[in-house]
């Protein structure tokens, strides 16, 4: 698939702009603060209708306007896509070939990106939390049902916190709605942490062929899923339900007492051993960088395999960031089948093909043009 057009209204500090791209590499140059990752940004929110830099949407509206609206045209391999995102201060409005998505899992994964910056390196060395957030967005893109079951169960889970609030300060003492709100919550988290083991699975079977090879045959990775329930891949799911409500039985005088859930896909972590040896802790900076192009090649191929579609690549000033022989075998990778969108502020000492044949676009305070 690839992006053929892009239109910002209201975007961060694009006020309007129309642009046109190739379906190879499209290499976004300018200096600092003036709108290229922006400019990438919101060809992430267009795909999956929120940001990867901020949870808050009124930041992508631009200064003292009431909206920003980002439209898109994609070709697939099944044919042409139209995709429509209004962000406004009441919420977001999605709408995909003129029709308007009654719900944003139904919109999210109509076009497909892979985005690699900097930050990502934290997926090795940052918190759970940033873990957690790389699972749910990358399952979210192949998986709508994953997106919807996330969605309810951060609703129900926002829920029996309260409830469990008002048990731990003794503003109520009735037992039988925090029962009903577990039962809830265990049937959704056994769904997400069934789903979080199939597409781990799938991430390690092409990460470690990719990983061996940028490590020149010296390293194995290996990807670790750690559940905060005691289970398995090869539980179905109705043992994975026994589980949760085994855990949340022994929990739940704990779980009153802290006034908060203490078990479920909220609490989960993912772990990444070099040669049987936890990365983030053990690995040196090389080691987690190889990592961290490991797992984006990885889900390139992931999703290419899931949905017979290779994904659109956005490369956020992330080429500096990685050594000669790392970028090389990055560009090689992606050469002649996957859109790329790469930003810099130079391509000076970028001696690939790859950005020698790259279409260069320039962005200076917020307007683009084709260089």
């Amino acid at each position: 698939m690839f992006l053929t057009h892009l239109s910002l209204k209201n975007y961060r500090n694009y006020k309007q702009e129309d642009i046109e791209f190739t379906n190879n590499i499209n290499v976004i140059l300018g200096e600092n603060a003036q709108g290229k990752t922006n400019m990438m940004e919101a060809i992430y929110v267009l795909a999956m209708a929120k940001s990867h830099r901020t949870t808050n949407d009124k930041e992508l509206i631009r200064w003292d306007e009431e909206y920003a609206k980002i439209e898109g045209r994609a070709i697939k391999r099944n044919g042409p896509l139209s995709l429509e995102l209004i962000i406004s201060k009441k919420g977001k409005k999605a709408k995909s070939n003129h029709i308007e998505q009654q719900k944003l899992s139904q919109y999210i994964g109509q076009i497909n990106v892979v985005m690699f910056a900097p930050e990502d390196l934290h997926l090795v060395k940052g918190s759970p939390q940033v873990r957690r957030r790389f699972i749910d967005m990358e399952i979210g893109q192949v998986s709508p049902v994953y997106m919807h079951d996330l969605s309810q169960y951060q609703k129900i889970l926002q829920q029996r916190n309260h409830y469990l609030k008002l048990l731990q300060t003794k503003q109520q003492h009735d037992e039988t709605v925090l029962d009903i709100l577990t039962q809830q919550l265990i049937e959704l988290a056994a769904k997400i942490t069934l789903k979080r083991h199939e597409f781990l699975q799938l991430l390690q079977k092409w990460a470690e062929p990719i990983h061996y090879e940028i490590s020149r045959g010296l390293e194995k990775l290996q990807i670790k899923y750690h559940p905060s329930v005691n289970v398995s891949e090869k539980m179905e799911l109705s043992r994975i339900i026994e589980a949760y409500s085994e855990k949340f039985v022994t929990i739940k005088e704990k779980e009153i007492d802290r006034g908060m859930t203490l078990a479920g896909p909220h609490r989960d972590d993912i772990s990444f051993d070099v040669n049987e040896k936890d990365v983030q802790t053990f690995g040196s900076q090389g080691q987690q960088r190889t990592t961290a192009l490991s797992i984006k090649l990885a889900e390139i191929e992931l999703i290419f395999s899931e949905i017979g579609d290779y994904p659109i690549l956005l490369l956020d000033d992330v080429l500096s960031e990685l050594d000669d022989f790392r970028q090389t075998h990055l560009l090689d990778a992606i050469r002649q089948k996957v859109q790329t969108f790469v930003t810099t502020t130079s391509i000076d000492g970028i001696e690939h093909d790859v950005i020698k044949e790259a279409t260069i676009y320039k962005v200076s305070s917020g307007y683009i043009s084709n260089r």
